[in-house]
């Protein structure tokens, strides 16, 4: 059970509930934004007492029945409510981290050769790609294996990112924090140190506490080649491992769909 971030979670969802949403009146002497401690208590039907010690982090080991109650008074979403239950020591089954990726998926990125693909872990680390990936990023050979990582890429860079990469990293930052991988999992810890030292965007985000796990984003860019680009990304798991295939595609005859089949023509062979 990580007490700190159990109360910091708690915190900062208390923080988003509105009153109203509650059928609870805003009064007009209420200072600090969304439910008082007292009120999410009273809600989830547990003493004023118990819930302060938790968000100070001094609780006790919280059951599941009083998380569930709590993410239903703080309406978390379902990745919200999973990370809750691993912040206080009820973690999910998890699949085996490994950085080695399966057969069968590496013969799959050799088949996709119209559409940009990669592998990646938990901490966002390039695993595996395919030429189209090549075609559309460059070549993460190219790099020390210790760089091919997305984040890095994304907050790592001479100039922050800004617009659609933002909130790009945005999503991708609360995908890592939804996780649950922090701060057990040293590789994990050492990137978020990392990045929070280097990048105060990153740091922001990550102080946010966001929690979403990504399974379709949106990636917009302007190829030296091809020209402007609006990709949708799919996020699908490697089953039975910490991994996930990413896919860049787009609509069939739109002009970004036309882009990618001009990458494609680019392609050796």
């Amino acid at each position: 059970m990580n007490k700190e971030e159990l109360g910091g979670f708690l915190r900062s969802r208390r923080a988003r509930v509105q009153p109203a949403e509650m059928g609870l009146a805003a009064g007009a002497r209420r200072q600090t934004p969304g439910l008082r401690r007292e009120e999410v208590a009273l809600l989830a039907g547990i003493s004023v007492d118990y819930y302060i010690r938790l968000e100070q982090g001094r609780g006790p080991h919280p059951s599941e029945q009083v998380l569930g109650a709590l993410g239903r008074v703080l309406r978390l979403t379902a990745d919200e409510h999973d990370h809750l239950l691993r912040l206080a020591g009820h973690p999910p089954v998890r699949a085996v981290p490994t950085r080695e990726v399966p057969g069968n998926v590496l013969r799959l990125l050799e088949r996709l050769d119209g559409v940009p693909a990669m592998v990646i872990n938990v901490r966002y680390d390039v695993l595996a790609w395919n030429p189209m990936l090549v075609a559309l990023i460059g070549d993460p050979a190219e790099r020390p294996a210790g760089e091919r990582n997305t984040l890095r890429w994304l907050f790592g860079g001479d100039r922050p990112p800004s617009g659609s990469m933002l909130q790009l990293g945005r999503q991708c930052v609360a995908d890592l924090r939804a996780s649950g991988r922090y701060p057990g999992d040293p590789d994990v810890r050492r990137l978020v140190d990392e990045l929070s030292a280097s990048s105060p965007q990153f740091a922001a985000l990550w102080a946010a506490r966001e929690i979403a796990v990504q399974r379709t984003l949106r990636k917009r860019t302007v190829h030296p080649v091809v020209g402007e680009l609006e990709l949708d990304c799919e996020i699908l798991p490697v089953p039975g491992r910490d991994q996930r295939l990413v896919l860049y595609t787009a609509a069939p005859g739109t002009a970004s769909g036309h882009a990618l089949r001009r990458l494609r023509d680019t392609l050796p062979g």
